[in-house]
């Protein structure tokens, strides 16, 4: 990596929010003295809020380090192969699919919820979830969900339907990439990220594990910025 930027804007995963990518992500990049932005999802149109993010970004800073989890992930690698001249560094954890969603984990999971909220209800479904999930998991949705209610059965749909890069545009992408993927993750399979290492041409792949996070949230900005470093001294 030709120089470091000075500024980084990470987008969270399907359902989540601002708090959680900044807990992910600001720790580490303001170790090596990487602003911030976190971005809130638009619930009415999610993708479209994370790319003028991105967007406004660039023009104020022009290179920029784009990060993301599982969509957001996604989504940063999708506009990282539209505008390569602003990217300086990309940090993709948790990548949910290649291509078309069809019957990935994460997709399949999205569209499931967003049909139970809708028959049951933000409260039950939240009660459901929480039941059934770690706790740093259940803490984050049960804030993220009521922030985006009533528009998150159609955020969650949004996320399910959309096409992330594929093999090909991966294969395009011209800044260093650090993925991270969770070995343990049935929503986020392993392969996928695997995938999306050896695809990518300057990328590095991290393994982790769920109660990693559950420990810590900001190992996953850690684990990413060591090795978007590790590339950058390569």
């Amino acid at each position: 990596m030709s120089n470091w930027a000075a500024h980084a804007v990470v987008l969270p995963g399907t359902g989540s929010d601002a708090r959680f990518a900044s807990d992910a992500f600001t720790s580490a990049l303001t170790a090596v003295g990487t602003s911030v932005e976190a971005v809130d999802p638009d619930p009415v149109d999610v993708v479209a809020s994370y790319e003028a993010a991105l967007d406004a970004a660039a023009d104020a800073h022009g290179r920029i380090i784009v990060g993301g989890i599982s969509i957001g992930a996604a989504v940063a690698a999708a506009w990282s192969a539209r505008n390569r001249e602003h990217v300086a560094g990309i940090l993709a954890v948790l990548p949910p699919w290649l291509g078309k969603p069809g019957d990935a984990p994460a997709a399949l999971s999205a569209r499931l919820t967003s049909h139970l909220l809708t028959t049951e209800g933000l409260e039950a479904v939240t009660a459901a979830m929480a039941a059934t999930s770690p706790d740093w998991l259940a803490t984050t949705l049960t804030r993220s969900w009521a922030a985006q209610w009533p528009d998150l059965p159609s955020a969650l749909l949004e996320a399910a339907e959309y096409v992330a890069p594929d093999v090909q545009l991966l294969r395009r992408l011209n800044a260093p990439t650090s993925v991270i993927g969770a070995v343990d993750d049935a929503v986020h399979p392993f392969e996928i990220a695997r995938i999306w290492n050896r695809e990518i041409p300057h990328s590095v792949l991290t393994a982790i594990h769920l109660d990693d996070i559950a420990t810590d949230p900001g190992v996953l900005g850690r684990r990413a910025v060591e090795g978007l470093l590790g590339l950058a001294a390569d």
